[in-house]
């Protein structure tokens, strides 16, 4: 199999005063390349630790974390940041837009730090912009959006550099249901034209979209399984 996560004996603590306290206790973790896997656990499990480790927004405090062939456990921040720009779509419940930006502003930001020249930028994130349906919105504002188009947009961003992992965090928290089914329609889509997805959910109803499931609970895996009944694609997009 093709791994492009490997997560070896992590621990994760944090120190408040004279107090520690852990909160990933030794777990490991294989994910493959084009796999679609929701992480679930109720509060204090431990999965919004491990999602900020997957995303090389934390490091943990021992173990091994290789993504993509790069050992990111122990690498400087600046380091750190040049692979998450590069290997990690970031999705968030609260979209993460800056208000003053256009929705293609929006997009090609991550371009930005990667050094790409301002007319190429503009055409990668008029393409990706097309391929979640927004090609007519590109020039508004988020003010200027509904939810849902908001969260297009944040896919888009998360998809212009081309990245090797789709990181979802409780992407339709904001949603409507019929908008929710939209956006886990795009991620479906996504997954089908084979990118890596981990989608982080409390909601049982979205982690039907992902084909494996792991459930965390008190900083360990309770159990990984494949999804027996997956939600069928409702609308296919040209991704």
């Amino acid at each position: 199999m093709d791994e492009i996560i490997k997560i070896e004996n992590l621990f994760k603590q944090y120190t408040l005063g004279k107090q520690v306290i852990p909160v990933l206790r030794g777990l490991n973790l294989s994910i493959n390349r084009n796999e679609y896997v929701a992480l679930m656990g109720p509060s204090g499990s431990g999965k919004s630790t491990l999602m900020n480790i997957l995303g090389c927004l934390d490091t943990p405090t021992s173990g091994k974390y290789i993504l993509n062939n790069h050992n990111v456990s122990t690498i400087k921040e600046d380091e750190l940041a040049a692979i998450r720009n590069k290997e990690i779509g970031f999705v968030f419940q609260q979209f993460n837009l800056l208000p003053r930006l256009t929705a293609l502003e929006n997009v090609a930001l991550p371009l930005v730090y990667s050094g790409i020249a301002k007319k190429e930028r503009e055409e990668k994130a008029k393409d990706v912009l097309h391929k979640v349906n927004l090609a007519d919105r590109w020039h508004h504002k988020p003010n200027e959006l509904s939810g849902g188009q908001c969260q297009r947009v944040a896919i888009a961003r998360a998809l212009v550099n081309n990245p090797s992992i789709i990181l979802a965090d409780e992407p339709t928290g904001n949603l409507d249901s019929k908008t929710s089914i939209e956006i886990m329609d795009i991620f479906d889509t996504i997954h089908n034209s084979g990118n890596t997805v981990i989608l982080v959910t409390h909601e049982e109803d979205i982690a039907t979209y992902a084909k494996r499931v792991i459930r965390l609970r008190d900083g360990l895996i309770e159990k990984d399984e494949q999804n027996a009944v997956r939600r069928p694609l409702a609308s296919p997009l040209p991704i």
